[in-house]
């Protein structure tokens, strides 16, 4: 039996209390445990190679494509299909049903039948008819202003402009990339033991990556000329990301957890490193400096955020003058200099996390198998009132601080359409509808469960006479086990910014470029940076953290 090698050093994990708050995870930036990073590392690992098999693109850039690509011993196809969509009719909005683009996520390599109901279905989406062999399903509009400027740049013969490329950053934005079953797609059980795809969101990040490889070949087919590679690369897919995605992060609390879980341990990780060698030096400030680089390549039009951008450009000028050899020389240097951040922006904190994993991929790879929530919550039982009542103390004490007799504590109530089936926010004090209200009112609950618990003598009989505390009974055991499971905020509060769950899950996806519109939706860039489909044998393949458009 072989020796299993101890796990590396790490120092203590910051605690659920700090980490867990929504404006540190509103300012969560990728790392290489994104699932972007983490896909683009299994693909150049297996040398997968995407190839075109299908190309029924008219002069218009209308018709169907089909790309292919091996991967854990399994062939996945995207199907694309480009059409003919009236300016009147595009919109980001989720109510939208026509769209310039749309796709599919095939297992396997689609044969023309195959082919042919997938392109009068995709172009449906939620109305169209679906087998498990379809395993992702998305769409796609252009962004127009850029789309046309690269194609009329390619036709005259030049290259577009780098400096307006920078500013919108893709040629088209997805509104949705739909996996797990919906819609009658393929369960994520189906594919959840393949090699490559086991991952959270891999087959979703997948597709957006063949679909960022079909917007470039579409734009170049129709400019009759090949973009520069720079600038290429530089196009990611945007993204269009509302309320649907928040209430995840508090439906899955064991996968939030371990998420949170395998970042704060590469944070140690790295933390505990006692010295730092000449190349790894050199290789932090590379990094701080391209990242100085990103920021001031980042405007946004919204007034607070940009301040909040501005902020952590001049903290980060300042962290990068900390980066002395002297500084960098001493024990223990990056636990001190994470430390050394305790007086900066929270911004400023949270880049900082990302900058010190990138460069250690022996301390930081290999965790990204311990993100998945495979069996689910299994909690082991209390036995009685008293542990129950403690573990609330001790777990949920941020909650029971909380007044929820003060009407702004309960302004916010989340619910789902009717008509798109999609996450919701009203106003409580407002707005009809609360009671039809999503169970995102965590706090509120386990303030409820322990208040009810006050004169309680046998569990068991409390909880067959109140069985309406059964959700918040399991939230306090999943809690116990699980530091990271739990958001400590109120979630129904007035000062909620549902934007800051948004933020949190983008960048476990990779997200760059965060645009807020509101503080209920944002825009974001995929992608960006990441390698082209013939440069994944090559350093560019893991080495496109916080890209910068050099051309």
């Amino acid at each position: 039996m072989k020796d299993i090698a101890p796990p590396p050093p790490q120092t203590a994990l910051r605690p659920a209390r700090d980490v867990m708050r929504l404006a540190r995870m509103g300012a969560m930036f990728p790392t290489r445990l994104s699932f972007l990073r983490v896909l683009m590392r299994q693909l150049a690992r297996e040398g997968a190679r995407l190839t075109r098999p299908v190309w029924q693109i008219d002069a218009a850039g209308f018709g169907h494509a089909v790309y292919s690509i091996p991967l854990g011993g399994h062939v996945y196809s995207l199907v694309a299909i480009s059409t003919d969509l009236p300016d009147h009719l595009r919109t980001d909005r989720v109510i939208a049903t026509a769209w310039d683009t749309t796709y599919v996520l095939y297992d396997g390599v689609p044969d023309a039948s195959e082919i042919a109901r997938i392109r009068q279905n995709a172009p449906l989406q939620e109305a169209g008819r679906f087998t498990e062999r379809d395993l992702v399903l998305s769409r796609a509009n252009k962004s127009v202003r850029l789309f046309a400027h690269v194609v009329e740049r390619l036709r005259a013969g030049g290259q577009p402009d780098a400096a307006l490329i920078n500013t919108v950053g893709y040629l088209m934005r997805t509104t949705a990339v739909y996996g797990n079953g919906k819609f009658g797609i393929a369960d994520r059980a189906l594919i959840a033991g393949r090699g490559g795809l086991g991952g959270p969101f891999a087959a979703e990040m997948l597709t957006v990556w063949m679909i960022r490889s079909f917007t470039h070949d579409l734009a170049e087919h129709l400019g009759g000329a090949p973009l520069d590679p720079d600038l290429k690369r530089h196009l990611g897919i945007g993204n269009s990301t509302g309320l649907g995605m928040a209430p995840f992060l508090v439906s899955h609390p064991v996968l939030l957890n371990n998420w949170m879980q395998a970042r704060e341990t590469a944070l140690a990780r790295v933390r505990a490193v006692k010295t730092l060698t000449d190349e790894e030096r050199e290789r932090v400030r590379r990094l701080a400096d391209r990242a100085m680089r990103h920021l001031a390549q980042w405007q946004v039009p919204d007034r607070l955020h940009q301040a909040r951008i501005d902020v952590l450009r001049s903290e980060w000028d300042l962290l990068r003058s900390w980066l002395t050899d002297e500084t960098l020389g001493a024990p223990q240097p990056l636990d001190s200099l994470m430390a050394r951040t305790a007086t900066l922006s929270t911004d400023t904190q949270e880049l900082t996390v990302a900058l010190l994993l990138e460069p250690f991929g022996a301390l930081v790879d290999g965790l990204e198998a311990e993100m998945t929530d495979a069996l689910g919550f299994a909690g082991e039982p209390f036995e009685t009132v008293a542990d129950l009542r403690a573990a609330i103390e001790a777990r949920f004490d941020w909650a029971l601080d909380l007044d929820f007799h003060d009407p702004e504590e309960t302004r916010i109530f989340w619910y789902v359409s009717e008509e798109k089936l999609e996450p919701r926010v009203g106003d409580r004090h407002a707005e009809a509808g609360a009671e039809r209200e999503s169970p995102l009112d965590i706090a509120r609950r386990v303030q409820a469960l322990y208040s009810a618990l006050e004169g309680a003598e046998d569990l068991r009989a409390f909880r067959e006479a109140h069985p309406q505390h059964e959700l918040a009974l399991r939230r306090v055991q999943c809690a116990v086990q699980h530091d990271y499971a739990e958001i400590h905020d109120n979630l129904i509060g007035a000062r909620c910014l549902p934007i800051d769950m948004l933020r949190c899950k983008l960048s476990f996806f990779g997200a760059t470029k965060f645009d807020p519109k509101s503080d209920r939706w944002t825009r974001i860039s995929l992608a960006q940076g990441a390698p082209l489909p013939d440069e994944l044998d090559t350093a560019r393949a893991d080495d496109w953290w916080l890209p910068v458009l050099t051309a």
